[in-house]
């Protein structure tokens, strides 16, 4: 007679458990799949498919899950999920970033739409813009990176109760810093147009002050600023390709000093 007892389950439940806390914790801060608009059974899902996946070819930790080591693992592999996904994250804020720039200096500040995945008011220019960076990465398959990646922090950092090392949250931080620089490069030839328009029409209103610039200048700072993104188009596959390749290379350079 065959017989299934939960203390021979419990090797199997080990072996699956620890890597499933990494890709849930992943798929809470990482783009694309922490969507509001994805149900959470579908994540959960697909954290324990990809969990199977990558757990049967990992060694045994020999960590037990109702242990204050347990407990200490499992922070663990939260703290390093999270860290990878707000990493791939930050390229997706300096676009936005930039945007809510852009639209502050067309005048469009006001123009708001409710972002159901930042939970808040996003400018339309930023919603516009992120829409766009979405589609770029699921085209340049940044999923797939990011899987490859989730898979390959398994050998670096495998499950164990060994302390993490600081200096990979030190460069957690300075890779913040692509926030602001990304975003300022890509919106600094809009944001440099529309100050030149803005300070020849603050000439033209002390030279003839019978024109009225407040009627001129809405409309002629938004068609000049929607013109100038339509040029930017060019441009924004190349640009968010190389900051995909910097952010990638920043998420392998954390594991490592982590690590």
């Amino acid at each position: 007679m065959l017989t299934l007892s939960i203390v021979s389950l419990y090797p199997i439940i080990n072996q699956f458990f620890w890597p499933m806390l990494r890709v849930l914790a992943l798929f809470t801060t990482a783009p694309l799949f922490n969507e509001k608009s994805i149900s959470k059974k579908t994540k959960i899902g697909l954290a324990v498919i990809i969990s199977l996946l990558i757990g049967q070819n990992l060694p045994n930790s020999h960590v037990e899950i109702f242990s204050f080591a347990g407990l200490w693992v499992g922070a663990q592999q939260f703290i390093i999920g999270a860290a990878m996904g707000l990493t791939v994250q930050f390229i997706f804020v300096a676009v936005r970033n930039a945007g809510e720039i852009i639209g502050l200096q067309m005048g469009l500040s006001f123009a708001t739409f409710f972002d159901p995945a930042a939970g808040g008011n996003m400018p339309v220019i930023a919603r516009i813009l992120n829409l766009l960076v979405t589609l770029l990465f699921l085209t340049f398959n940044g999923h797939l990176w990011l899987l490859n990646i989730l898979s390959e922090s398994f050998v670096l950092l495998p499950v164990s109760a060994n302390t993490l090392n600081a200096n990979g949250f030190l460069a957690l931080t300075y890779a913040a810093g692509m926030i602001f620089k990304c975003g300022l490069m890509l919106g600094l030839p809009i944001i440099t147009l529309l100050l030149t328009l803005n300070l020849t029409l603050g000439l033209l209103n002390r030279l003839t002050p019978q024109l009225s610039i407040f009627v001129v200048g809405f409309p002629l700072t938004l068609s000049i600023g929607m013109v100038a993104m339509s040029m930017i188009m060019y441009t924004l596959a190349p640009f968010f390709e190389n900051m995909m390749e910097d952010v990638f290379e920043h998420l392998s350079n954390i594991l490592i000093l982590l690590a």
